[in-house]
């Protein structure tokens, strides 16, 4: 297999560290967004995680010569009709940060019981190459928002998302421990599996 270059098409410092290492030993020169500061910025346009990513893969694929994997993900709260869904990284407004998105959720879920604080990661992650889509992946992993946050490890809404299986929230989770089970973890193993028969052709 000839190594490809791929572009991992997001800023998020947290995410850029698990995609690498869920795509580690892979025939890939896998480089990022910071690499390519003229390459503009794209503006997330759509309603549901397979829009934004589809089109955020279209949008550097048309700038970069070689692969680009897009995701989008973000956390979808059952008694909250979904929210705040693909408005995760903004939820709590114009400077937005985990912490205050955090306090914000914990708000809105304040003094309900286990029953109502259900909620879901969600993750797609689209392949695209030379202005074109190749192909997509979605992940899912359900668990319960705490009433407070729990762990250091992650980022976002880690550390007061608590998936019952492991009885840990995921900011508790090593990061090995946390990708067995993750929504990008389980995107990124159809990716992987996917790309390891498509890069053997190339």
């Amino acid at each position: 297999m000839t190594e490809q270059r791929l572009l991992l098409a997001t800023t998020n410092r947290g995410k850029v560290r698990e995609l690498r290492k869920l795509l580690r030993g892979l025939p890939l020169r896998i480089e990022g967004l910071e690499k390519y500061p003229g390459i503009g910025k794209y503006r997330e346009i759509g309603k549901t995680f397979e829009d934004i990513s589809r089109g955020k893969c279209l949008f550097y694929s048309r700038k970069y010569p070689g692969l680009v994997l897009a995701e989008d993900s973000g956390l979808e709260v059952e008694v909250l009709g979904g929210r705040p869904g693909v408005r995760s990284a903004r939820f709590s407004g114009p400077g937005a940060s985990d912490e205050k998105n955090i306090q914000k959720l914990l708000k809105l879920l304040e003094g309900m019981p286990s029953s109502q604080r259900r909620a879901s990661f969600v993750c797609v992650a689209t392949l695209g190459g030379q202005g074109r889509l190749i192909k997509s992946f979605r992940g899912r992993v359900r668990g319960l928002i705490l009433t407070e946050p729990d762990g250091k490890n992650g980022f976002g809404y880690d550390p007061v998302f608590y998936y019952p299986p492991l009885r840990k929230s995921f900011a508790r989770l090593r990061p090995e421990e946390k990708n067995l089970v993750s929504h990008r973890g389980r995107a990124l193993r159809k990716l992987r599996r996917f790309l390891e028969g498509y890069l053997k052709n190339k």
